[in-house]
């Protein structure tokens, strides 16, 4: 007879036929808590959220967008509240008299525009050059190790404060052009009438130097962006073509980003048109209009500067207030069109890094 062995049998939990709490897969989800907030009534929250969140950041970049405008705006409506005695008396005689006279209480700000403009294309003349060789240097000839130096340098040059210029100017440039500059200019070019005059030193180009120097970075930085600008593609093509260094740098950068580079020329020109204190420091204050370089001179905000405090009279008041209301048009025209001529060139997008 032979020995019977039982074997243990494994008990199922559950009872037969009832369905594995896995077979239908949400055996995961017993393991998780169970939420007392329905599903339908968490998803409209969160849209309400989402959408209380987006009206409200568009509100306020709205309001900071219009901000600026209004800002603009009470500018030039106390600029011309407070001139308004200047322009009844004088009307657009202001813009081509030539007498400033605060005894008198008459007064032209032809000799300050004229000033300003003369200063301003001569700082121009000097700085533009100089910026578009450094613009290309730094983009085109440069090593890479020095690329980073170099451009640092520059845009140390805009963040010296305009009074430093000035002093220096007093201290260096002033007396440089009385002892060496002047006898130079007026032995072998005197004959044009630019040269000529008493050797002060201080004057129409000891501020259009200034200027030019301080506008340097200012086109040289733009200058760069807009060749960085430039696809590469047009480098290799020019010297696939078998064109010279020059040829690619003259055809395929200049060209193409002529319409950014005469933005940072305009952008430049803006910058010389406003500043006060370095080419007050060194123009002479004067409000005369002479063709020699060498003579003293005013500008529209170096004006401002020299009689705002001096000022006793409400005419005289009310017309250093027209000369800012005329600087604060030309600035704004300036800049309007160099911001326009830089995104002609760049279409909003950033420049591209060709190394």
């Amino acid at each position: 007879m032979r020995a019977q062995i039982k074997l243990p049998v494994k008990q199922d939990s559950a009872p037969a036929g009832a369905e594995s709490p896995s077979s239908n897969g949400t055996g995961a989800a017993a393991d998780k808590p169970l939420s007392l907030v329905p599903a339908a009534f968490k998803i409209k929250f969160q849209t309400k959220n989402n959408a209380f969140a987006d009206g409200t950041f568009r509100t306020l970049v709205i309001l900071c967008a219009l901000s600026v405008m209004v800002i603009v705006g009470l500018i030039a409506f106390e600029l011309v509240r407070q001139s308004h005695l200047s322009m009844a008396k004088f009307g657009f005689k202001f813009l081509s008299t030539s007498i400033w006279d605060p005894v008198a209480e008459n007064f032209g700000a032809l000799p300050a525009i004229y000033g300003t403009l003369v200063s301003s294309l001569l700082a121009l003349v000097l700085a533009v050059p100089l910026s578009l060789g450094t613009a290309l240097f730094i983009t085109e000839i440069c090593p890479r190790r020095l690329r980073g130096i170099l451009s640092l340098l520059v845009e140390l040059l805009a963040a010296i404060p305009s009074v430093i210029y000035g002093l220096w100017g007093i201290f260096f440039l002033a007396p440089l052009l009385r002892t060496e500059g002047q006898p130079f200019l007026a032995r072998y070019f005197g004959w044009t009438g630019l040269f000529e005059g008493p050797k002060y030193g201080i004057g129409m180009l000891a501020a259009g130097i200034i200027l030019a120097i301080m506008i340097l970075p200012i086109i040289t930085s733009i200058s760069r962006e807009v060749m960085l600008a430039v696809p590469r593609q047009q480098r290799e093509a020019a010297l696939a073509l078998g064109a010279t260094r020059w040829e690619v740098l003259r055809i395929a950068v200049l060209r193409n980003a002529r319409a950014g580079i005469f933005g940072a020329i305009i952008l430049g020109l803006g910058r010389a048109i406003g500043e006060t204190m370095a080419v007050t420091m060194v123009i002479g204050n004067r409000p005369e209009i002479a063709r020699s370089l060498f003579a003293p001179g005013y500008t529209l905000a170096s004006m401002i500067a020299n009689e705002f405090s001096e000022a006793t009279s409400d005419m005289h008041l009310s017309a250093l207030v027209e000369v800012g209301l005329v600087l604060f048009a030309i600035t704004l025209i300036v800049n309007a069109i160099a911001q326009f001529m830089i995104w002609s060139i760049t279409r909003g997008m950033p420049a591209r890094n060709i190394a």
